[in-house]
């Protein structure tokens, strides 16, 4: 009985792998959305999952982990720090900003925020919106 060599073993091990990750290639989910629903019409059901029926309007977390925007205007100070890049004390400065001077109607107002600079400032314009006639996949 002939027995494998060293590289002979490896040889098939590699031989192998490469088919166990064929397989796994052809068994991955493809790109295609999960849900057949535009973004803004996503809902939560009453068991938090996403759903195009009825539900609740995603929030905070949920609401970014679906790709939807935040009404800067309406954001919680909890839900701006979840933000790349703004953390809780940016946070805290935009929720004052916004409650001493009222809703935020430029950018120019953003920006005026102490700690908002111009990467903080396109974070956020990438992540929120300011107003309610906001562009469809926006949460407020």
């Amino acid at each position: 009985m002939r027995r494998f060599g060293r590289t002979s073993a490896l040889a098939a091990l590699s031989l192998g792998l490469l088919a166990l990750g064929f397989t796994a290639r052809a068994r991955w989910p493809d790109s295609r959305p999960a849900l057949d629903c535009p973004p803004e019409s996503v809902r939560l059901d009453s068991a938090g999952l996403a759903t195009c029926g009825p539900g609740t309007v995603p929030t905070g977390a949920r609401a970014l982990a679906l790709g939807l925007k935040l009404d800067l205007n309406a954001a919680s100070e909890s839900e701006l720090a979840l933000l790349p890049g703004v953390g809780r004390d940016l946070a805290k400065r935009l929720v004052a900003a916004r409650e001493e001077q009222g809703r935020f109607s430029s950018w120019e107002d953003v920006d005026a925020v102490p700690g908002v600079g111009a990467a903080k400032l396109e974070t956020l314009r990438a992540a929120t919106v300011l107003d309610a006639a906001a562009p469809p996949g926006s949460v407020w």
